[in-house]
């Protein structure tokens, strides 16, 4: 059966369409050396030197040399830009797929790429989470994802809600060291000598707890100790979340295992009390619990074993529809270098004759 032609016309927002570079072009504007490139480009440089805020339509025209309306032509609205600049800076180094690692190293690899951009680009922060991604380097990042927890006894939700609960804290760890390193760099009340006069009001009868820790230094590090303690605060609350999801791994292997069930029922309705917080840690999912047969382990494996080809098969499919998605891109890349030579062909022999 032939596959269908890629949509000319893809009923996808103007932005979206210019990130997955399926937008129209436009029909006329100034000299050709202005592109949504160059736009995207300049606009980052500036939210990395001045932020966000920094960033408008007017500014980024003036540093290119433009008018304010010729970057309409190319891009309609800031919001658009916005989202240009979010795709073209989001894009973290992903290792090769060769490399051998289990999912928690995996996992981990993701996760310090995905602060790395948040640390070379502190702005993206500051844009509002507006929906699932949908962009293409957005999407790269959910499938990089995906294939480190590809082996994983997991279901598609589970394995959705585990990136978004990695997501949620590099992205808020992320803004939160930011605006600590901008603090650290500004005289006043995160200063060393305020804490040092905030150290006498912190007293043990006020602050029975705290105060101990206050003494000791162990509040707030030395502005010289800052870069460390932030990287050693991520890494323990990583290395909890990845804990908590080998936890209920552990439990999924557990409910499926020929080990002993969970905790026996009480004796009937007056049967002893039990903590009620302790039970529902120790018995395992009812929904997960298989019969212990050998014709349900043998099912099991195999379909597991399908799954996984089902995984493969997807991935190949993807590649494929990335390849066409290029091809088709080069292609009218070609068309249109094509019509811009002629015409510049024609405008030459205008002048000539």
């Amino acid at each position: 059966m032939n596959q269908p032609e890629p949509s000319t016309d893809p009923e996808l927002p103007r932005g979206v369409a210019l990130a997955w570079g399926v937008a129209a072009h436009p029909q006329r504007g100034p000299k050709r050396e202005l592109s949504i490139e160059r736009i995207v480009e300049t606009a980052i440089e500036l939210a990395d030197a001045e932020g966000l805020a920094a960033v408008s339509m007017s500014k980024v025209a003036t540093a290119l040399g433009f008018t304010t309306m010729s970057l309409y032509r190319y891009v309609t609205s800031k919001d658009d830009l916005v989202l240009l600049m979010q795709e073209g800076a989001s894009l973290p180094v992903q290792p090769s797929e060769s490399v051998e690692r289990d999912w928690r190293a995996g996992v981990t690899a993701w996760a310090l790429g995905i602060r790395s951009t948040y640390r070379e680009h502190p702005w993206l922060v500051d844009i509002p989470v507006s929906g699932a991604p949908i962009t293409p380097n957005s999407l790269q990042i959910v499938d990089w994802f995906l294939h480190e927890v590809r082996e994983l006894p997991l279901s598609d939700g589970e394995k959705m809600s585990a990136l978004l609960l990695l997501t949620a804290y590099v992205r808020a760890t992320s803004a939160q060291d930011r605006d600590l390193r901008a603090a650290a760099r500004e005289p006043g009340a995160t200063g060393s000598a305020a804490f040092a006069a905030l150290a006498e009001l912190v007293t043990p009868e006020r602050f029975p707890s705290l105060s101990p820790l206050f003494a000791a230094g162990g509040y707030v590090p030395p502005v010289e100790d800052l870069d460390e303690d932030i990287d050693t605060d991520f890494t323990f609350g990583l290395e909890r979340i990845l804990d908590g999801l080998q936890y209920h791994l552990d439990r999924i292997a557990a409910a499926g295992s020929d080990g002993p069930e969970g905790p026996a029922a009480p004796d009937g309705p007056a049967g002893p009390s039990t903590d009620s917080a302790a039970g529902a840690a120790a018995e395992p999912d009812p929904l997960l619990v298989l019969p212990r047969d050998p014709k349900v382990r043998d099912a099991a494996k195999a379909r597991k074993e399908a799954e996984q080809k089902v995984r493969e098969a997807e991935k190949a499919l993807r590649d494929a529809r990335k390849r066409e998605r290029e091809a088709v891109k080069h292609a009218r890349e070609r068309e249109q270098h094509a019509r811009e030579k002629e015409l510049q062909a024609k405008q030459k022999a205008a002048r000539q004759g």
